[in-house]
């Protein structure tokens, strides 16, 4: 996808929804072989950005026209091993998709996303969990992809099998204002209203976006000690608009990042973005009010609660060449001191200066 959706097209109402359908042509066009060569790249881009634990909220799941592959989970099954081969701990996020939207089946370029019942999705996660129970560095989690694409109906059955057994659960929340038009005439409720009535909010729930939640709902989402996930670089591609990270850390809510659709792989801009992007919304500087200071507040953010939002505990610590890792700690990343970016910086300003100047090529791979 990257350069072929950045310029405008003949719809002069270019928007989310004409760079989705862009998006559905490429997965309709996917075979395994290409699908597995392009998850190496991805992976691979991801390691030697930094990142050591993926949540891979995985959709292509059958194929083209809907079709089951005779092995149901292969596709998945390749997600998890190019992960572990390009040296990163996976949690698999199976995820659930049924319908263009309420009252609309689904599209001929969502059919290989698509499940006749929330039956065969559970069959496909227990099948999925029993065959990676022994990787102590693989999760399996549930994902419905959406209120539009999942039926009210599937949501609490999902919920509950991810409560049953202590998986990870996340959901795209309100990221687009047309979602939450249709969760309202559906079902007289936003988007986290109804999730919190049907009971699918907890402590493994994750809100992916969260771009337009209101405060009340981020109120629901902190009571539920919820995490959402801010996909920074993606929305601000995709116009979608700034979340209201004020309200979401007023509430309580436990916020992590993510990269969405890899238009670009920069894991410290996306860290960074929870701050600066609040200084945009709010027109402020320095929006961080906490005890600790704003780099150390989103480095723990994007590591430790990104690590548990997908069912790790450990999350990423960053050292120097000359700070050696601990026996006990997760996954470490090397920063490269001598970097131009950080040639400069006084050692009590060094994480700062990772967080809100650095980038991909500061760390050593």
């Amino acid at each position: 996808m990257r350069g072929t959706a950045q310029r405008r097209g003949s719809d002069p109402n270019d928007d989310f929804w004409t760079w989705r359908g862009q998006m559905y042509r490429l997965a309709m066009s996917l075979t395994p072989a290409s699908i597995e060569s392009i998850s190496r790249v991805a992976f691979r881009e991801l390691h030697r950005a930094g990142i050591r634990t993926v949540g891979e909220f995985h959709y292509i799941h059958h194929q083209a026209d809907g079709t089951p592959y005779g092995d149901r989970t292969m596709l998945s099954d390749a997600m998890i091993r190019i992960a572990r081969e390009e040296g990163l701990r996976v949690s698999l996020l199976r995820v659930a998709y049924h319908r263009a939207g309420p009252g609309r089946a689904a599209e001929p370029g969502q059919r290989r996303f698509c499940d006749a019942n929330v039956d065969d999705v559970l069959r496909d996660v227990d099948r999925l969990r029993a065959r990676w129970s022994k990787d102590p560095d693989v999760r399996i989690g549930i994902a419905p992809h959406s209120v539009r694409a999942v039926p009210p109906a599937w949501l609490a059955p999902l919920a509950e099998h991810a409560k049953k057994y202590g998986m990870p659960f996340h959901m795209h929340v309100a990221e687009q204002e047309r979602e939450i038009h249709e969760c309202i005439a559906e079902t007289g409720k936003r988007p986290v209203e109804l999730l919190a009535d049907l009971g699918v909010l907890g402590d493994r729930f994750v809100a992916v976006h969260a771009t337009n939640v209101m405060p009340h709902e981020a109120r629901l989402l902190g009571e539920a000690r919820a995490f959402a996930c801010v996909c920074a670089t993606t929305e601000r591609d995709l116009g979608d608009g700034l979340p209201d990270l004020g309200s979401l850390r007023q509430h309580g809510v436990t916020l992590c990042t993510g990269i969405d659709s890899h238009v670009i792989t920069d894991p410290i801009d996306d860290l960074r973005a929870l701050e600066t992007h609040e200084r945009l919304r709010t027109k402020t500087r320095v929006t961080f009010q906490g005890s600790t200071s704003p780099a150390e507040q989103l480095w723990l953010e994007g590591s430790k609660n990104g690590s548990k939002a997908c069912g790790f505990d450990e999350g990423v610590d960053a050292r120097g060449a000359s700070s050696p890792p601990s026996e006990d700690e997760g996954p470490t990343i090397e920063i490269d001191e001598t970097h131009p970016t950080l040639a400069l910086v006084e050692k009590e300003n060094l994480l700062d200066a990772i967080v809100f100047s650095g980038h991909p090529g500061i760390v050593k791979s």
